[in-house]
């Protein structure tokens, strides 16, 4: 499993390893050890915002959606078989019950045939100059992102700011690998003239997700989940 720049190392305070892997969290979770669902907050909270905040395009709703993707995680976690890493099981849920929102509000635009072919991450003491300009960048870029729709959003935020391979984003979104290849070409063609050669060196910069609102977000999904 590729770490989560954006988790926190939490893992120590339930006297685990840090490597302890997802599936045994989930199985531990599954037996009664619900304290420790924190652990699968705290690694994946960035990645569950950032595919939130790709469907909705705004801060609070995807936040919003954000939790309840968790809440909605943790009633079905024993429905998690491993066949899929749990991080891909993890973003279908945030996917679908964005996508499920979303038809409640509005129609979905219809999508063009896809067969053809084709605290803020900064270096350790950044002089102010420096730092308003990569505040700066990562606003033109966030800005640049939501503008397109949200389907070549999805895949943007997936390939480029997550960094999942071609075939982990088709998996993920059940697509097949030639359609992440066409969206995710459409999507930069769609933000070429803003971003050119800035979406991969300053796409990780893109919607944190780290600090008070990270550890806000825990606290609120493990209150939910005390309750079930």
């Amino acid at each position: 499993m590729r770490p989560d720049p954006g988790s926190t190392s939490q893992t120590w305070a339930h006297g685990l390893p840090p490597e302890i892997s997802d599936a045994e969290v989930v199985r531990r979770v599954v037996a009664g050890e619900s304290e420790l669902f924190e652990i699968l907050l705290r690694r994946h909270n960035q990645r569950v915002y950032r595919v939130a905040r790709a469907v909705t395009g705004e801060d609070a709703q995807a936040e919003d959606l954000a939790q309840e993707a968790w809440v909605r995680a943790y009633q079905h976690l024993a429905e998690f078989e491993g066949r899929a890493q749990f991080s891909t099981w993890l973003t279908r849920i945030v996917l679908h019950e964005g996508w499920a929102r979303v038809r409640k509000g509005r129609r979905f635009e219809p999508m063009p045939d896809e067969t053809e072919t084709s605290e803020e991450w900064m270096s350790p003491s950044p002089d102010p100059e420096s730092r308003a300009l990569s505040s700066e960048m990562r606003e033109y870029l966030e800005s640049a992102v939501d503008s397109i729709p949200e389907p070549y959003r999805v895949v943007l935020v997936l390939r480029d700011v997550e960094e999942l391979s071609t075939a982990e984003t088709a998996e993920t979104l059940q697509l097949t690998e030639n359609a992440v290849k066409v969206r995710l070409h459409r999507a930069r063609g769609m933000v070429r003239e803003q971003l050119a050669a800035r979406v991969g060196e300053g796409a990780r910069q893109a919607f944190p997700f780290l600090g008070k609102r990270c550890d806000e977000m825990v606290r609120n999904v493990m209150l939910r989940i005390q309750e079930l």
